[in-house]
């Protein structure tokens, strides 16, 4: 079974799906969708369409663009059978697994990080356009009453809500 990628998407397209377009140079131009097929047709860059693999490696969303990935790509040489390059191989394949797993990490916290930078500049900005709502306008006075049994004296607080304060400066 032969598995053959979107020349615009890069996604895979399995035996009987898909259109093929051949050029007038008989170069062979394969199509998962008419979604694909269209956007090729319009004469669209695969790189500056945002649902595409190659969009994706360029502006460093994807991870397929690492040595890892390159490492993996199928050969369809066959080989002598070797029972030590085969134990070796299989550990080499779990090294490539971790190792990919830690960077596909890596590269989702770095994506994280910028984002949460982003929100917290957006914040900041918000807040310095809003503070007056922040701060009060000037400290909030103590009523004080007399105890009817003496010399002691109660402290009330005002309540804090804005109409209070707007009224009590009034």
């Amino acid at each position: 079974m032969r598995l053959e990628k979107c020349w615009f998407c890069s996604s895979t397209i399995y035996p009987g799906h898909g259109i093929c377009f051949v050029r007038n140079d008989s170069k062979v131009f394969r199509f998962c969708r008419s979604k694909c097929h269209k956007n090729f047709k319009m004469k669209r860059n695969p790189r500056k369409v945002k649902w595409t693999r190659a969009y994706r490696v360029l502006h460093g969303k994807d991870a397929s663009s690492d040595s890892v990935f390159q490492f993996e790509r199928r050969r369809n040489r066959p080989e002598r059978y070797n029972r030590h390059i085969a134990q070796s191989t299989l550990r080499a394949i779990k090294k490539v697994e971790d190792v990919r797993v830690r960077r596909a990490e890596r590269l989702q916290l770095k994506r994280l990080s910028s984002k949460e930078h982003g929100r917290r500049h957006a914040d900041k900005y918000e807040l310095e356009q809003q503070l007056h709502l922040v701060r009060a306008v000037a400290p909030i006075p103590k009523k004080n009453v007399e105890n009817p049994r003496g010399s002691e004296q109660l402290k009330v607080a005002v309540s804090s809500s804005q109409e209070d304060r707007q009224a009590s400066y009034a």
